[in-house]
């Protein structure tokens, strides 16, 4: 199948490309590198382009023959869409509107939208399940909400079928620990641990230690990167019988902050200072999926549950990309 993957030279979009050329597909990245890395795109055709621009969208549509699209192109930091509320509503969903417009127009009706577990909010039921209330708690959170009823509504005038995956932490390096995490700045929890153990960073924080967890600090479902690719891959192909799929994509266990600081340093060898702080507001004690669902109805198994595993292949990409991406 022809799959346009915008935002698809970012860690998600490109270890999803990665996975659909190996799988036989033919992917074509469209991404405009605000966030993606022109180095994380290999031997695969690339459009340098916005999603937002409705006759550009509409032509590398046509060009390409393009037979479903995967959406990657989301700004996903929420600290900074507190800050940028309408910079997150411009991109995440005006822009997304626009590229459902697109397809409308070129006929395109298989999209899989990359969701978040943020449109929970702070959840009074753990392990979360698909039907718990969604209550987003920050304008990231909100505005894949809103992308998803966007997609509900088209999927009910016959013209579009989607699938919103809902992730929870996607973390580690696929292909062999090629294809890794190089957000500029960094914000997510393993790769800033393996920042400290590499002497790139004076610490590694943890924020709150008093959490009623086993050891007092937050607990995180983390799901390898490969896994994650390979949900999107089984629901594009169940998109073929059904107008509307939505999945949790998460382990279903979760690792404590002090677990993931402890694996680090066993799997580099190397020690670093970390510093206890305080809580940071709106951080829940456990965050884990129950993706029952995506097992049963597509038959997805993870492959890399364990934590050292995930851990293994992001040391890898790191210490053999020791400034990221090469651009």
């Amino acid at each position: 199948m022809r799959v346009l993957v915008c935002g698809g030279a970012g860690y998600i979009g490109s270890n999803m490309t990665a996975m659909l050329r190996r799988e036989g597909h033919e992917p074509v990245v469209f991404d405009n590198l605000s966030k993606g890395h022109r180095g994380a795109v290999k031997n695969v055709q690339f459009v340098l382009g916005d999603f937002g621009d409705f006759d550009f969208t509409f032509e590398t549509l046509q060009k390409y023959q393009i037979e479903a699209v995967m959406h990657f192109a989301a700004f996903i930091e929420v600290g900074e869409s507190v800050q940028q509320p309408l910079q997150y509503y411009e991109n995440n969903v005006s822009k997304t509107r626009t590229l459902l417009a697109a397809m409308e127009k070129a006929e395109i009706n298989k999209f899989v939208f990359s969701s978040t577990a943020a449109v929970y909010g702070m959840p009074d039921t753990i392990p979360i399940t698909e039907d718990v209330t969604k209550a987003p708690i920050n304008p990231y959170g909100e505005t894949k909400w809103a992308v998803e009823r966007m997609c509900h509504f088209l999927s009910q005038t016959g013209r579009m079928n989607y699938a919103a995956l809902r992730y929870f932490n996607a973390c580690g390096a696929g292909q062999g620990g090629t294809l890794g995490e190089d957000h500029r700045p960094e914000s997510h929890l393993i790769p800033l641990i393996i920042q400290a153990a590499m002497g790139k960073r004076d610490s590694i924080k943890i924020f709150g230690t008093d959490y009623p967890t086993e050891d007092g600090t937050c607990v995180r479902d983390y799901i390898h990167i490969e896994d994650l690719c390979k949900a999107h891959l089984l629901a594009l192909k169940k998109l073929d019988s059904e107008s509307e799929l939505v999945y949790n994509l998460g382990n279903g266990t979760g690792y404590s902050v002090r677990q993931v600081i402890d694996t680090v340093r066993k799997v580099s060898g190397k020690d670093f200072n970390v510093e206890e702080t305080d809580r940071r507001p709106g951080d829940p004690p456990v965050l884990t999926a129950d993706a029952a669902k995506a097992r049963n109805e597509l038959g997805w198994s993870t492959h890399f549950p364990e934590l050292e595993t995930i851990i293994e292949s992001a040391w890898e990409f790191h210490n053999t990309h020791p400034n990221g991406y090469e651009d």
